[in-house]
C-alpha cells in the first residue's frame, strides 16, 4: 500500500531532532522524500546516512534569508521540487517579562518564530506553483492562544504565526496552497531547557523530567512526544486535509480545555471555593436540585 505522502517532497526546518526529527522519520514512513535543515551538522549527516536515498540535510539558519533559499533549492536539486513546507525551528525565545524586555532578544525572537517561516513561505512559493499547489505547516503553540505557557515575546511571536497562517491561507488559497498552524502544548523535547540557556546534555535531560510530570497536569495522562505532533502534520501535509486551510489545530492532551477543576472531578472548583462552599455542600445542592426537578 503506497504511503500518504508517496511522490510528495517536504522541507522540514529544525529536522533533525525533537518534533523535527519525529517529523522527518513519519514522512518517509510515508513515502516522501525530505530535506531536513537545522544547525546540528553532525546530527544532519546522521540522518542522512540512516535515508541515503531519501533525506538530504542542509545547514540552515532561519535568520539568514540566504540559508532558506539555499534549504529550498536544496530540496528542488534533488528531488525535483517541493509539495511540503513544514516551518517548525524555534526556540523558547527570549525570557523576561514586560518589565525586562530587551530589544535585541525579541527582535532575534520573532525573526526565529516570525520572519523565518515567513521567508519560508516565500522562497517555497514559486516552486509549489509549479507542482500544482502545496501544503505550508506552520509550528505556533498553544502559549499563542493563552497566557502563562511561555515567555512574552515568544507567546506573542507564536500568536503572530498562527494570524500569519491565516492571512498566507487566504493569499495562497488562488493558488491551492494550504496554510495551517499546529498549536503543541507539554511535548517532551529539549526546547524547556534550552530555553532557560542549559547545554544540550542538560536541557535533553529536562525532556526526560517532562515525560514525569506532563501525566499529572493535563486531562489525557500521558506526556505529549514529538510523533503525536508528527502526526498531526501528517493530516496537514496529506491529501486528507484538502478542504483544511488557514486554521490551527491544538495538540496538547487537553491542557488548554479549563482550570483542573474541569475535568479532574478530585480537584477543587475555584468558584465554589471563593464562595465558601465545601465539595459536601455543593453535592447537596446537587442532590437536592436533582430531586426538585424529579418533583416537578
Amino acid at each position: 500500500m503506497a504511503g500518504r505522502l508517496e511522490g510528495k517532497i517536504a522541507l522540514i526546518t529544525g529536522g533533525v531532532s525533537g518534533i523535527g526529527l519525529g517529523t522527518v522519520e513519519l514522512f518517509v514512513a510515508e513515502g516522501a522524500c525530505v530535506v531536513a535543515a537545522d544547525l546540528q551538522d553532525e546530527k544532519g549527516a546522521m540522518l542522512e546516512k540512516r535515508f541515503p536515498d531519501r533525506v538530504r540535510y542542509a545547514h540552515c539558519d532561519v535568520t539568514v534569508e540566504a540559508d532558506i533559499a539555499r534549504a529550498v533549492q536544496l530540496a528542488v536539486d534533488s528531488f525535483g521540487g517541493l509539495d511540503i513546507l513544514f516551518n517548525n525551528a524555534g526556540h523558547g525565545g527570549a525570557p523576561g517579562n514586560v518589565s525586562e524586555i530587551d530589544a535585541a532578544g525579541w527582535d532575534h525572537t520573532f525573526a526565529l518564530l516570525v520572519r523565518g517561516p515567513a521567508l519560508g513561505m516565500k522562497h517555497a512559493l514559486p516552486h509549489m506553483v509549479k507542482r500544482g499547489g502545496g501544503s505550508v505547516i506552520n509550528t505556533a503553540s498553544i502559549a499563542g492562544l493563552q497566557a502563562g505557557f511561555g515567555p512574552l515575546a515568544y507567546s506573542t511571536a507564536k500568536c503572530a504565526v498562527i494570524h500569519m497562517s491565516k492571512c498566507a491561507a487566504a493569499e495562497l488559497s488562488p493558488l491551492k496552497i494550504r496554510v495551517n498552524a499546529i498549536c503543541p502544548g507539554l511535548i517532551a523535547t529539549s526546547i524547556f531547557g534550552a530555553s532557560m540557556g542549559l547545554p544540550r546534555e542538560v536541557a535533553d535531560q529536562m525532556a526526560a523530567r517532562m515525560e514525569e510530570i506532563a501525566p499529572k497536569i493535563q486531562p489525557i495522562p500521558k506526556a505529549g512526544m514529538p510523533e503525536d505532533i508528527a502526526r498531526a502534520a501528517l493530516y496537514l501535509a496529506c491529501d486528507d486535509s484538502l478542504f483544511v486551510t488557514g486554521t490551527h489545530i491544538v495538540v496538547d492532551g487537553g491542557l488548554t480545555i479549563g482550570g483542573r477543576g474541569s475535568w479532574d472531578p478530585g480537584a477543587a472548583n475555584p468558584i465554589l471555593d471563593a464562595l465558601g462552599i465545601t465539595p459536601e455542600q455543593a453535592e447537596q445542592m446537587r442532590l437536592a436540585m436533582a430531586a426538585q426537578q424529579q418533583g416537578s
